[in-house]
């Protein structure tokens, strides 16, 4: 909203009004007002939370300590989405696509996450809102996203194509009639396009067209749509859930996610500059520089919120956060191309994931076969392991921070080495 006032204002010739054309400005005033805001907002929400009496429900999981936690406030993720919201729509310019599908993601995915609080809170019901449910949302949410990207003409990548590989529309408006070309000369072009990046690879581009190679090229574009929305809603909902079974402990999907954030921000801040872009031979997305506010507020909420988060907690996230958290993050990957990098930026959050999957499939494949069931880890998500184990719960957290540093170096080092 700012940003539209101090462009009125720079039309009027007033001074310093220009800075607000800057993203490197409007980032750090998104990150700063953030901050501001989770650290000013989150302990009168605590304070509201103790007041209406909305604790944690503890489950008795056999683990050390846990019942020191009884009682302490959760739903605390109003106090991100809060962070995350304000600044966005203070300091980004609100008729971007990718804005637009950002704030739709948060407002979606809290929302869904407040109900399941809610229903835990003040129902008393330990499950929450059921789980066909929490699909559902996220299904719906992706099938919204993945029409967006391909409907909206907004949503395009620029690419070099080769003249012999362009439609007959395009070449009509792409091409000076009077220019001698050869079907071997390129151009490049804004173009809507179902590429995305493949990390690691040297020519790193990587078309979900080839998953239908099979179907005619005539006929290929509606049923390519189709396949990446099918991801889409993969990606989402792997993320989201990952992100929940993530927050287990004080303070450990709040910095995991903080991290991942910054990293994202930057890969956004290189893809949406076009000599950047062009030096490290990537993807460059125009119209995308915006989802840096958002990243830049994502990143300050996440820091602000860790203030109260970590050990030993003053509130918990619950669902309304953590839902919420991996939803953004999965959503901000997946429109700047980046998701086929998940599985390393998100690694803690895959681990946790597949260390449930697979201490359930294993318990129920070795019940089956031996009428007891065995496991492969003492507790699943895989931190609860490690408290089995006996660690204390900040070492536990602090090594998995490192750990998902680790792997945001990687992802960023993906730009060079190829």
């Amino acid at each position: 909203m700012l940003t539209y006032l101090f462009e009125y204002l720079e039309k009027l010739n007033v001074p310093g009004a220009g800075v607000f054309g800057y993203i490197s400005f409007r980032s750090a005033a998104a990150v700063i007002t953030s901050l501001f805001i989770s650290l000013m907002i989150g302990k009168k929400i605590i304070l509201f939370l103790q007041k209406k009496q909305v604790g944690e429900v503890i489950r008795d999981l056999g683990l050390e300590g846990q019942y020191q936690k009884k009682g302490t406030p959760s739903m605390g993720g109003i106090i991100i989405l809060a962070s995350i919201l304000v600044p966005t729509l203070l300091f980004a310019k609100l008729d971007n696509v990718y804005v637009i599908l950002m704030l739709l993601t948060t407002v979606w995915l809290g929302a869904i996450g407040f109900v399941d609080d809610y229903i835990k809170v003040f129902r008393k019901n330990k499950e929450g809102l059921a789980a066909k449910f929490k699909i559902a949302g996220q299904i719906g949410l992706g099938l919204i996203v993945g029409l967006t990207l391909f409907l909206s003409d907004d949503v395009m990548i620029q690419e070099k194509v080769s003249v012999s590989d362009l439609t007959a529309r395009e070449r009509t408006e792409m091409l000076d009639p009077s220019s001698p070309v050869t079907s071997q000369d390129e151009i490049s072009m804004e173009r809507k396009s179902t590429k995305t990046t493949i990390p690691f690879v040297k020519n790193n581009e990587f078309d979900y067209s080839w998953l239908v190679a099979f179907i005619s090229k005539d006929h290929r574009q509606p049923w390519t749509w189709l396949v990446f929305v099918l991801i889409i809603i993969f990606i989402l909902t792997a993320v989201s859930n990952g992100a929940n079974l993530t927050d287990g402990l004080d303070g450990l999907a709040t910095g995991t996610s903080a991290i991942i954030g910054a990293s994202l921000g930057i890969l956004a801040y290189v893809s949406s500059n076009i000599i950047y872009a062009d030096y490290l031979n990537i993807m460059f997305i125009p119209r995308s520089e915006e989802l840096v506010i958002f990243a830049s507020a994502f990143i300050g909420a996440t820091i602000g919120f860790l203030w109260y988060n970590s050990y030993p907690a003053q509130v918990f996230m619950g669902d309304t956060g953590s839902l919420a958290l991996g939803g953004i993050i999965a959503v901000f990957a997946i429109v700047i191309r980046k998701e086929l990098l998940i599985p390393i930026l998100c690694g803690i959050f895959l681990v946790e994931n597949l260390s449930v999957v697979l201490q359930v499939a294993w318990f129920k494949r070795t019940k089956r076969k031996y009428g007891t069931g065995r496991r492969i880890f003492l507790m699943a998500p895989l931190h609860h392991h490690y408290q089995k184990k006996g660690y204390p719960e900040p070492k536990i957290v602090t090594r998995f921070w490192i750990v998902a540093i680790i792997l945001a170096v990687i992802s960023i080092v993906t730009l060079k080495i190829r």
